[in-house]
């Protein structure tokens, strides 16, 4: 029920969401994403178009070596078209292990990586926030068709959902939470 709520929420707020936050690690999956020390702007833009659906959440490893999920799963149909979620440099965009593999360095110092990809750019090419750089593959890493979204800063994983925009909180007036002929 926590996560269906969860879901639930992240979707409302990527969808009315216009301010983008400073991203950094978070704490664990599900939860909100805290500051990077140091970290100085965000780029708000998304990986694919809202509502973003998360099949599996960032699970980073008690230590740098330890099992972990170090980026999350977005569910996507193969042939989706990615983008690129801030201004930035292609750091690599080729095959790893078998698969294609995306990565955009931004301004910030902060690297985002995209996989199972078909890169649409090539290595030093400068991007946009929300330019189409990459089509979505099939992949082994997800039991159904899904991007792995992944963030680091230097050699540190981070939570990539802290690159979205954070939503913004809305209240309702007393007498919209009262039944009628209260």
């Amino acid at each position: 029920m926590t996560k269906l709520l969860l879901t639930v929420l992240m979707a409302l707020g990527l969808a009315l969401s216009p301010a983008p936050p400073t991203p950094g690690p978070a704490g664990p999956p599900g939860s909100a994403p805290s500051r990077a020390p140091g970290a100085a702007g965000a780029p708000g833009g998304r990986p694919l178009p809202s509502p973003l659906t998360v099949v599996r959440w960032w699970d980073p490893p008690p230590t740098p070596y330890a099992a972990g999920h170090r980026g999350v799963d977005l569910a996507a149909p193969v042939g989706a078209e990615l983008r690129a979620v801030g201004p930035g440099r292609v750091h690599y965009a080729g095959p790893v292990a078998g698969r294609g593999v995306l990565s955009l360095t931004l301004p910030n110092g902060l690297r985002t990586t995209y996989e199972p990809v078909r890169p649409l750019v090539v290595q030093g090419a400068e991007v946009t926030t929300g330019q189409v750089v990459a089509l979505l593959t099939d992949g082994p890493h997800c039991p159904r068709s899904c991007l792995h979204w992944g963030l680091l800063h230097a050699e540190t994983y981070l939570n990539p959902l802290a690159l979205l925009p954070r939503p913004t909180p809305r209240l309702l007036p007393l007498t919209a939470l009262q039944p009628s002929g209260a």
